[in-house]
C-alpha cells in the first residue's frame, strides 16, 4: 500500500518505520534537521527498553506534490498545523484515498457524517475558518484515536514510550470493507488497531485524560506520574474531567471506565512528560483549542458548565501568549550549587 505519513514527528515517525518494515511503499513529509536525517539515514525507532533500533528507508520531502498520490494518507501533524497544508493535501489523493486524521482533541470532523441534531456542525475553535471542512472530504476520512506515547529525541531518531493501540472507525459507525482493511494494514505492522462502531466516544476518552493532564503539566512543569500523585492536582485535573464528562454525556457519549482509573491508567505511564509540557520546553506552540478550547465550546453548545476547564484554558492560553511575544521557551532549570 501507498502509505503517506503528513508529519514524521514523534508519532507519524514511529507508524513510518512501523509500515515500511511491513513492506508498504511509505511516504513521509518532514522539514528543516529532521527531514535531512531521514534523507541521509532513514528513519530510526528505538524500543520501549531502548535496547534495540528499527531502521527504515523511506521517502521523504518536504513538498506534498513531490510524493504524489496516495492509497492511505496520515496526518499526523498537531491540530493547529494541519489548517496551513488543507488546501494542498488534494495532491495526494486519487479516488479512493482514505484520509486518516490522528490529532488529539475533538476533531473538526466530528459532527460530520454524525447524524442527529448537530449533523455538520462546524466546531469553530479547531476549524475557525472552515478551511480543514472544505478541504477534506469527511466520506474520504476514518476516525483514529491514538494511545502510545512516542517522542523525537534527534532528528530521524523516534524513541517509543509505551502503546501501540490506533482504534478506527468509520464517522457514520459502519463496519465497512475498508475500515476492516487499513486496520489490517495497521495489524501487519505489529500494532493493535480495533474497528470500533462508535469512534468518538473512544476519542472522548482519550481526550479526557489530554484535555487536564497536557495544560496542567504545561503550567506546573510536572510529568504525568507527579501531577497525578499531587493531591491538590490531581484534584484539579478529576473536576475538569468530570465536567468534560458531562459535556460528553449530553451528545450521547458515554466513557467505559471512571475517572479515577483514568488517572491510576496516567500514573502508570510514570515520569513522561506530556506532548504540551515538551512543546512548552521547546518554545513550539503548544496544542490548546483542541485539546481544552474545543470542550468548552461544546459545553456551550450542550449548556454544561466548565469552570474549571475554563480557568485552567485561560492560563495556558496566556502562557503561550508569553512565549510567542517574548519568542521563548519556557522550563525548569537546576539551580546553580555553591562550591
Amino acid at each position: 500500500m501507498k502509505i503517506c505519513v503528513v508529519g514524521a514527528g514523534a508519532i507519524g515517525g514511529y507508524l513510518a518505520v512501523l509500515f515500511a518494515r511491513a513492506g508498504n511503499d511509505v511516504t513521509v513529509i518532514a522539514r528543516g534537521p529532521h527531514l535531512a536525517a531521514i534523507r541521509a539515514h532513514g528513519l530510526r525507532l528505538i524500543d520501549v527498553q531502548g535496547a534495540h533500533v528499527a531502521h527504515a528507508r523511506v521517502k521523504a520531502t518536504a513538498d506534498l506534490e513531490e510524493a504524489g498520490v496516495q492509497d492511505l494518507v496520515l496526518l499526523t501533524l498537531k491540530a493547529h498545523q494541519v489548517e496551513a497544508i488543507a488546501s494542498r493535501l488534494h495532491a495526494l489523493m486519487h479516488d479512493e484515498t482514505v484520509v486518516v486524521p490522528m490529532q488529539n482533541g475533538i476533531p473538526w470532523w466530528y459532527f460530520q457524517r454524525h447524524g442527529g441534531d448537530h449533523e455538520g456542525l462546524a466546531v469553530h475553535t479547531v476549524d475557525p475558518s472552515g478551511v480543514l471542512a472544505r478541504s477534506i472530504d469527511p466520506a474520504r476520512i476514518l476516525g483514529c484515536v491514538v494511545y502510545p506515547a512516542t517522542t523525537v529525541v534527534a532528528p530521524g531518531v523516534i524513541k517509543h514510550i509505551e502503546g501501540n493501540r490506533f482504534p478506527l472507525g468509520e464517522l457514520d459507525g459502519v463496519e465497512s470493507e475498508r475500515v476492516a482493511k487499513i486496520s489490517q494494514v495497521f495489524v501487519d505492522a505489529g500494532l493493535k488497531s480495533p474497528v470500533l462502531g462508535d469512534i468518538r466516544s473512544e476519542i472522548w476518552l482519550k481526550l479526557w485524560g489530554n484535555l487536564s493532564f497536557n495544560p496542567i503539566s504545561a503550567l506546573a512543569h510536572s510529568t504525568l506520574v507527579d501531577l497525578c500523585e499531587h493531591p491538590l492536582a490531581r484534584e484539579l485535573a478529576r473536576n475538569m474531567m468530570l465536567e468534560a464528562q458531562a459535556v460528553a454525556a449530553k451528545l450521547g457519549r458515554q466513557l467505559r471506565v471512571t475517572v479515577d482509573r483514568r488517572i491510576e491508567g496516567a500514573a502508570r505511564v510514570g515520569k513522561h512528560k506530556t506532548s504540551m509540557l515538551q512543546d512548552v520546553e521547546a518554545g513550539r506552540d503548544p496544542e490548546i483549542d483542541a485539546l481544552v478550547g474545543s470542550v468548552i465550546e461544546l459545553g456551550a453548545l450542550t449548556g454544561v458548565p466548565t469552570p474549571h476547564i475554563s480557568s485552567v484554558y485561560a492560563c495556558v492560553k496566556l502562557l503561550s501568549q508569553t512565549m510567542a511575544m517574548e519568542k521563548g521557551a519556557v522550563r525548569v532549570m537546576p539551580l546553580a550549587v555553591a562550591a
